[in-house]
This record gives structure tokens, sequence and C-alpha cells, in this order.
């Protein structure tokens, strides 16, 4: 069994153990009055996720000083890493954050696709000789400037943030190679702890699954697109067959790389992701080239009941999910 066979399976035997085996079960809880409850329960299963993530990285830490995180598009990535660090801190470490965009190429030499057109999803286009030699200055205890990529000038640029590991630091890294040996190669394996990160579930309902991770993560990504970075549901539609083959080439070939997998998924997450996409999707007309997958999308949400305002108000600000609809506090 894989590693994300096995946290699917252990997701399924909870969801079994609390009496949740079904689509049906889930709406039966909502129209109960339940959802707050409900809410509640799955937040505390993921607070005891992410302490255990921090705990195997606490044991693991005289010799992992790294910690590289992965996983597909609108897995909760940002929220997840923020909430294990947190976790690690409660005992006793210091993560310290590199974003890993802080790496590409200048803009002048990022390779291209078969198309002629930039590819800044390709592994050549980070500057893994740049990489290897800041993380080697880390490890052995030197001090380095930490760059930062300008998106605009499209070249790094370099503003005094200076870092070094002391007794207790640990490195948090999050990007999509980061689980490709081929990121790091002169750095030694044995020292990263890799985690994975992916929306998996698998609850039977009907002629769909539940939380379907695909179509889950695009709406999710439908859903925060919308509300922070000026993105249509029509352009994310559209946009997805390309995030999915970048998926399959630079992150799924390398998650069993990964010491753990964080499943973030929750039993409430499509009910809310629902009151948000489904007015949405509904505005994709017949002519948009997009119809089709948002009429698919809503029969996804067609047997789900959405949760309530006032239900949702009780999703705590620390939640994976307040990445998507707001309000998060991390």
């Amino acid at each position: 069994m894989t590693k994300i066979e096995a946290a699917r399976a252990e997701y399924t035997e909870w969801c079994q153990a609390i009496g949740i085996d079904a689509l049906d079960k889930v709406n039966e809880i909502l129209e109960a009055g339940k959802a707050i409850e409900l809410i509640n329960l799955c937040e505390a299963r993921q607070e005891r996720q992410y302490a255990q993530v921090a705990d195997q990285i606490f044991w693991n830490r005289h010799k992992c000083h790294i910690v590289m995180m992965s996983g597909p598009s609108s897995s909760g990535k940002t929220s997840s890493s923020l909430r294990i660090a947190q976790q690690a801190r409660v005992l006793g470490l210091r993560p310290k954050v590199i974003e890993l965009d802080n790496y590409f190429l200048d803009r002048d030499h990022t390779p291209v696709d078969e198309k002629g057109e930039k590819d800044f999803e390709a592994l050549e286009a980070m500057d893994i000789p740049f990489l290897c030699e800041q993380l080697g200055d880390l490890l052995a205890g030197r001090e380095v400037e930490i760059p930062r990529f300008d998106f605009k000038l499209g070249h790094r640029v370099f503003e005094g943030n200076r870092m070094r590991l002391e007794d207790g630091d640990i490195l948090f890294m999050e990007g999509i190679h980061a689980l490709n040996p081929d990121l790091t190669p002169t750095i030694d394996q044995n020292e990263i702890f890799g985690v994975y990160i992916s929306a998996l579930s698998s609850l039977p309902g009907g002629e769909k699954d539940h939380g379907s991770t695909t179509d889950k993560r695009l709406l999710r990504r439908i859903v925060r697109d919308n509300r922070t970075r000026g993105i249509s549901p029509e352009t994310n539609i559209l946009l997805w067959p390309s995030v999915r083959r970048g998926e399959r080439r630079n992150i799924f070939p390398y998650e069993e790389n990964a010491d753990i997998v964080f499943n973030s998924s929750t039993l409430y997450d499509v009910p809310l992701l629902k009151y948000y996409a489904e007015p949405l999707l509904c505005g994709i007309t017949e002519a948009s080239p997009a119809y089709a997958k948002a009429q698919q999308l809503l029969g996804f949400l067609e047997r789900v009941r959405a949760l309530r305002p006032a239900e949702i108000a009780a999703i705590p600000p620390t939640s994976i999910m307040r990445e998507f609809i707001g309000g998060q506090t991390l």
C-alpha cells in the first residue's frame, strides 16, 4: 500500500468510526442542525494531524534540519505549513521559512515549453546550484543572505535578509518541486523531512464521491481566486487542464518521497464550498467554453446541502478552509 493509499484508508476508517460512511449521512447531520458540531469535530481531527506531523519532525530533529512540503494546487499547503510550524514551536523548535519561489532563475534564463512559452513550473526554472549553495552554508552553520525574487523585474534582489541556523532552528520550505531530490542534488537527503499535503477523501455518495480530490481542489481554487486574485471562475476552469498537467509532471511522481502524508480534507468542506461556488458557476453561460465543466461541478454539488451563514461563521479563523473563504488569522 502506498503512503497516499494508506492516508486515504485511514480517513475512510475514521469516517466509519464516527458513523459517517456516505454522503447522505453528512446531509442528515446538516439537516439535523448539527453542522457546527461536525465542523468542531473535523477541526479537532486536523489539529491532531498537525500535532502528529510536528511530533515526527521533532523526533527526527537531530538528523533532519530541513522540512520540505509539497502537494497539488489548492490542497491548503500554505495554511498547513503554518499550522505545522506552530505545532513545532509548541515542542520547542524554531521554524525558519524560506520560500522556494525566491530561487527562480532570472526570467531571461527561464526555459520554454513545447509551445515556445516560458515554463515557470519546470524544475529547470529554478536556480538549483544557488539554492544548494545557500542550503549547504546554512546546514554548515554559516550565515547567508536570503534573496527575494522580484516578479515585476524578473530577477532576484537582496535586501539584507540574513539567516543562520542556531540550535533548535529548522528550515521550512514549500513548493511544487519540494519533494523532488533533483532540486537538492548536493544536499544529503537524510537531512530532509518530506511532507505531502493533499485533499484526500473517499466518502461514497451516489454516482459521485464526496470530495472527489480533483473536483474539490478546483472548487477551492475557484472560490479563493475569485475572492483574492480577481480570477474569474471561467478562467480557472479553462486553466485547470494545464494545472493538472503540471501536477502530473512535477508533483505526483514524487509524492511517495514524503515521510508523512497530511490529508487536508474535512467532511464539511464541500457543503461549505457549495455556498460560495454555486452562484459563481451558475454565472457561466452556455456560450462559454467552460460551461460543460461548470455544469459538471454543479452536478457534483447537487446532492450536497450547503452550509448556512451562521454555520460558516463558526469555522475557526485558523481553519485550513479559511485560506479559501477568507477570515484567516494565521
